[in-house]
This record gives structure tokens, sequence and C-alpha cells, in this order.
């Protein structure tokens, strides 16, 4: 890294919140490649265990129930223990996990271990929007976000490539072991970067000035530090606004992550090994279009639109175009079905970077993990129902009304969502073990 002139000392670091923005772009990258080793590797296991497409969805809602029911927890715990050890506990949580995965012997016992891995994984996308919270300024959340989020679909091209030289190099159990390492190093670097923008000895007088500029706008005067308790954040229609962003677009995502590969082999009769140059293009469009929702948000901020009129456009729009998965129904062509699960994955994206960036621009810093987790728990628990029926229709039929679900679903989600979010930040109060919540 580039370092200024030492004052004291002390080496600071120019630009240090993007460094911190590109550290939780890797543990979500990792976080991606961990997960979808199972997706990938999910023809050649079906094929060595006998799994139907129902065995395998309980392996999938193993992961998401665990996923679903961590999301909430885990938020609460990153809001409580803080950030930089609250993801550095749960990146040691799920690496663990995912080279243990190599000892299974069985439908059941991957099931277990798919448990414990999206317990640990559930934690990342809280603590990444609370570091976010706690290192930008609100103009720039929608780029950082944006940064961080993209790791998902840059994990998603990255792991087709590298578990299947793995598994061909070296089968299936080291590969899981050897993709497991990964987080640990990743922590190494983690613990040495970040801390709190307040404490952090690298940061400069300028940028830390720049940083904590909003703070007091954030978290009025005689407001808690401490986290309220769920029940209070239920009774705000932009709670519910929130979950219901994440919950009606994040299965059409998580229906790509995990069952890409066998939808191209089991109505497009396209083998993994074939499809392997091609696949990785609707994640590429996933990356681009976390970076078009972010960035065209952030730059109609700068035009003078306000921040919630901002987030709904790129919210609606994204809606819209997920429709674009309807015609892959009608082409067997590889390129052609890439392409446009890339569009419809690019919309994707846009909105769900937004319903990311939503609980840092609506609830004050001491929430915003918790929040961010609910709102998990609301995709998880959605992902875990579409998971299985996902299994019984295919089983039964084909992917066809899946893909028609997927279209549609997301477009119903941002108008709802749309309709409950509401432009101004809440105050947050807490004293004497009650909750009081007053909107400004």
């Amino acid at each position: 890294m580039q370092k200024t002139t030492p004052t004291r000392g002390i080496h600071f670091i120019p630009a240090l919140r993007w460094w911190i923005g590109g550290i939780l772009f890797l543990s979500t990258v990792i976080n991606y490649i961990d997960r979808q080793t199972l997706s990938v590797l999910g023809p050649y296991l079906k094929q060595e265990f006998r799994w139907k497409n129902e065995d395998f969805a309980l392996i999938v809602i193993s992961f998401r129930v665990a996923y679903a029911i961590g999301q909430t927890l885990m938020g609460r715990l990153l809001d409580r223990i803080g950030t930089r050890r609250g993801l550095s506990l749960t990146v040691a949580w799920y690496s663990l996990a995912a080279m243990l995965t190599s000892l299974a012997g069985g439908l059941y016992s991957f099931c277990g271990f798919r448990f414990l891995l999206g317990l640990g994984e559930s934690a990342n996308w809280p603590g990444a929007t609370k570091a976010v919270a706690e290192w930008f300024p609100k103009k720039e959340r929608g780029w950082a976000v944006a940064l961080f989020d993209s790791g998902s679909s840059i994990g998603g091209v990255v792991a087709p490539l590298l578990v299947v030289w793995l598994y061909l190099r070296f089968g299936w159990r080291p590969a899981f072991v050897l993709i497991g390492t990964l987080g640990i190093f990743w922590i190494v670097l983690w613990r040495r970067l970040y801390h709190s923008p307040e404490k952090h000895p690298r940061l400069s007088q300028s940028e830390k000035e720049l940083i904590l500029a909003e703070r007091e706008e954030e978290l009025p005067r005689g407001v808690s530090a401490q986290p309220v308790g769920w029940s209070a954040l239920l009774k705000w229609p932009e709670t519910w606004g929130v979950i219901v962003a994440r919950s009606f677009s994040d299965p059409v995502w998580f229906f790509i992550a995990d069952w890409f590969f066998i939808y191209l082999k089991q109505d497009k009769q396209i083998d993994p090994q074939q499809s392997i140059l091609a696949a990785w293009i609707p994640f590429l469009g996933a990356d681009l279009g976390n970076f078009a929702g972010g960035g065209i948000s952030s730059w109609l901020i700068r035009r003078g639109w306000p921040v919630d009129r901002a987030r709904k456009i790129v919210i609606l729009v994204g809606g819209f175009g997920v429709a674009l998965l309807i015609p892959t129904i009608f082409t067997s062509n590889l390129f052609a079905l890439s392409a446009l699960f890339a569009l419809a994955i690019f919309s994707y994206a846009a909105y769900s970077t937004m319903a990311l960036v939503l609980p840092s621009d609506l609830f004050p810093r001491n929430v915003v993990a918790t929040v961010s987790g609910m709102s998990g728990t609301g995709a998880g628990l959605c992902t875990i129902l579409a998971t299985y029926l996902i299994g019984q229709v295919a089983d039964r039929y084909s992917f066809a009304p899946v893909l028609i679900a997927a279209s549609l679903i997301p477009l119903t989600g941002a108008f709802i969502s749309l309709a409950l979010l509401r432009p101004k930040k809440r105050d947050v109060t807490h004293h004497k073990g009650a909750e009081d919540t007053t909107p400004k």
C-alpha cells in the first residue's frame, strides 16, 4: 500500500475507507467461493451419491435455514460486540465448517456441515453493511455497498474455474479443504487493517473528519449507542420495507447460485464442463449491476435528488429488468442463455445494492446490523421456501415455471417496499430497559 509522509512516526494510509471497502469485498468473494463449492460440484455429487433434485434441495435448505436464523442473530451480535471482532469470529467459524465438509459421507452429514457453514456465513452482509455505515459518508455508501456486494458475483465467477480444477486434479474432498483455508488468510489481513474510524492509527485527520461529519445527524443527541429490540423495530413500516425489498429479490440470486449448472444440464442438456466458459457471464452481469446501482444512485444524489428517491428509482427499474428471465425458456443456445441471465441478474444486482444500503440510510448506526440481519432473515426464509418449491417443480415438470416466478416476484416486492419506505431516518432511544421510538 502507498503511504503518506509519516506524522509523529505514524504512516497514514490515503483513502483508507476504500481499503476497508476492498477487504469487505474480499470477504464476500471468499464467502461465495465457499458456498458455491457445493453448487459447482452438485452434478458430480448427485451422481456419486445418487441424489434426486429433492435430495440436493434438502442440502441447500439446510444451509438456508442456518443462514436465515443466523442473519438476525449475527446482526444483533455484531451491533453488540463490534464489527472487527464479530467478523473475525464468524469467518473463522465458516472456514472451519467448509473444511469439515470434506468428512461428509452422505446426505445427512452434508446437511449438517452445510448448516454450520450457513450459520457462520450469515454474518457477512450485516457486518459489511455495518462497516459501511461506520466508514462512509452517505453520498458514498451506494458505491461502497456495490463494492463489497460485487464480491458475490466475482466469487461466482471464480468458483466454477477453481472448484472444477481442484475436483479434476484432487477430488471433491480436498477441494472443500483447500477452499476453506482462504478465510483463515483473510482473518489475518482483517485484524491488521480494520479498526473503528475513531481509533484507527493509520487514519488521517482530514479523512476522519469527512467520515465523522454526519455522525451527529445519524445518532441524535441523547440517543443511546446500544441497539434496541427487534419488537420495536418491527413496529416501523421502514423496517418492513427493507425486509420486503430483500425477501422478494434474494431468492432470484440464490436460484442462479445454487441451481444454474443443474438447470443447464437438466433442461438444456449442457454439461458443466462445456458450460464453464459461458456460465460466468451472468455473474459478470451481477458485478456490473452492483456498480451501476450504486453509481447511478450516488450520481443522482450529487445532482440534488433526495437520497430515498435516488434509491427507489433504481429499485423500480431493476424490478422490471429481472423479467428478462422469461425469454430464457425459449432458447437452448448457451451464449443466448448466458446473455439473458446476465441482463436479468444485472437488474437484480442494481436492485439488491439499494436494498442492502437502505438500513444505513434509514436507521442510525446502533441498529444498522440488526435491521440488515432482520432483512436477511426474511430473505433467507423466502429462499428456503423457494428452494423447496424449485426442487419439487424441477423434478415433476421443468425449470420453466420457476423462471416465470423468478421474473415476477421481485417486481411485486419492489412496489410493496417502495410503498413502505419513508425518507427520514428514525431516532432510536433506549433507557431504563424500555424501548421508545420517536420519528423525526
